[in-house]
């Protein structure tokens, strides 16, 4: 395998408060790249197998640098011998209790700050990936953060508690957004999901159905996915 099909991922931990960070990017990097924040899934972790899907495909396909932490009680802040349903369900009572996003948002802020330092990363060229769990922590920081110029949401609505957070969280959203959805989710009602877009503040978004279940991630939903960020970042100049 030749330098620039081999992707490295390292973990770093963050200068001000410690959060381990992971980080993907091509091996023969020679040159600043977008970057693209990732945001996982409820009972995922900063290095789970569907992390590291979306990472490998920015990476390999787009060129740019990924980079995850985990949410609140999962990966390395998840007790010991913790399953993924265990995780899932403390996630779920935390949300619902509230005070878990500003410091997801001063994390994920402080991340950035080390990632924009990093010779490989364009800070000028961010973008937000992240669905489901990745949406209820993503609003916030997408709506936020001005350095993140463009962001895939989805997989959530107002059908979960907190609906008018959301809601609020959502109008804070200004940039532009590539929003998925399932008319089968399980887990958000389209209904639900259709309201968070349309609270969307960005002028530029765009709702796309697909078909599965909530964790299920097609082929073409990833490509999909890759394009928007592409298109979005390379015309950021770096």
């Amino acid at each position: 395998m030749s330098a620039a099909e081999r992707i490295e991922c390292k973990v770093v931990r963050t200068a001000r408060r410690g959060v381990p960070l992971a980080i993907w990017h091509r091996a023969d990097l020679d040159a600043p790249r977008p970057l693209v924040l990732i945001g996982h899934g409820g009972a995922g972790q900063k290095t789970s197998p569907a992390v590291e899907r979306v990472a490998h495909a920015l990476v390999r396909q787009a060129g740019f640098v990924a980079a995850a932490i985990d949410g609140p009680v999962h990966g390395d802040r998840a007790a010991d011998g913790e399953d993924a349903e265990a995780v899932r369900d403390r996630f779920r009572i935390l949300w619902a209790a509230g005070g878990s996003v500003d410091p997801m948002v001063a994390e994920w802020t402080d991340a950035l700050d080390d990632l924009c330092a990093m010779p490989l990363v364009d800070g000028e060229a961010v973008g937000w990936y992240g669905l489901s769990m990745g949406t209820a922590y993503g609003l916030p920081v997408v709506g936020r953060t001005p350095r993140v110029r463009c962001a895939v949401l989805g997989l959530w609505g107002d059908c979960r508690p907190r609906a008018d957070e959301i809601l609020q969280q959502a109008a804070l959203v200004r940039v532009p957004v590539l929003f998925q959805a399932k008319p089968d989710d399980e887990i958000i009602t389209l209904a639900g999901a259709r309201a968070v877009f349309a609270a969307l503040g960005s002028a530029d978004k765009r709702l796309t159905l697909h078909p599965g279940l909530h964790t299920e991630i097609g082929e073409p939903q990833l490509a999909e996915t890759v394009d928007f960020l592409q298109r979005q970042l390379q015309r950021v100049p770096a």
